[in-house]
């Protein structure tokens, strides 16, 4: 089975869309979009952090994550193991040192790689540059921990569509408020659908320029 493992991140990582700016690894959850059924698979999580999980959605960084789970009474230890199976998106080009470093199994050498090659331009980027240090199944479940912002005025629909919890209808919002000029605007029109705590965790994965 070992020996199998390589292989099939190997194929992971060639099926994944190229457009694809939101890494996705099957064995991590979105805890903004997580069902309650499937937070409830993560080790340490009661029935009543679960509850706080879901209670202190949005979620708009890994580190507000991270402390509202230490509120919730989860020690240090029991936060390592969870976050080998839900975390909050990291965005490699404004995230900070203490946050890759909350990422299982990274430490000071590979948060260095993660910073060094800034500013990414895609998560095309991050595989070729990071690829370069660990195997392609390591590869495959760091992807799952971050994002690249895109581009609001050009990303494709496959784009746009890895943001967690973007479906078709506001896909088509995003798109028809095009050209944006500024993510205020942005904010604004999306704001007519859905509550200020969901603008702002859609606008964590975009920008206005750029990419």
């Amino acid at each position: 089975m070992r020996r199998t493992l390589p292989l099939l991140a190997a194929t992971l990582l060639a099926t994944l869309p190229l457009a694809a700016q939101v890494g996705k690894h099957p064995a991590l959850l979105e805890p903004n979009v997580a069902t309650e059924a499937e937070l409830a698979t993560v080790p340490g999580f009661s029935p009543a952090i679960v509850k706080a999980v879901v209670d202190g959605r949005p979620w708009l960084s890994p580190t507000a994550f991270d402390q509202g789970l230490a509120k919730a009474g989860l020690g240090p230890e029991q936060r390592k193991a969870a976050y080998a199976r839900v975390f909050v998106h990291l965005n490699l080009n404004a995230t900070t040192k203490e946050e890759i470093l909350l990422i299982p199994g990274v430490g000071a050498k590979m948060q260095h790689e993660f910073e060094e090659y800034r500013p990414y331009r895609s998560l095309a980027q991050f595989r070729r540059e990071i690829g370069k240090y660990v195997k392609p199944d390591e590869l495959a479940r760091l992807e799952g921990y971050v994002f690249v912002p895109m581009n609001l005025n050009t990303a494709t629909d496959a784009d746009l569509q890895t943001i967690p919890g973007l479906g078709r209808r506001m896909l088509g919002e995003f798109k028809e408020y095009r050209p944006y000029d500024t993510m205020a605007r942005f904010e604004r029109e999306i704001g007519k659908y859905v509550k200020p705590g969901e603008v702002k965790r859609l606008g964590r994965y975009v920008v206005v320029g750029g990419r």
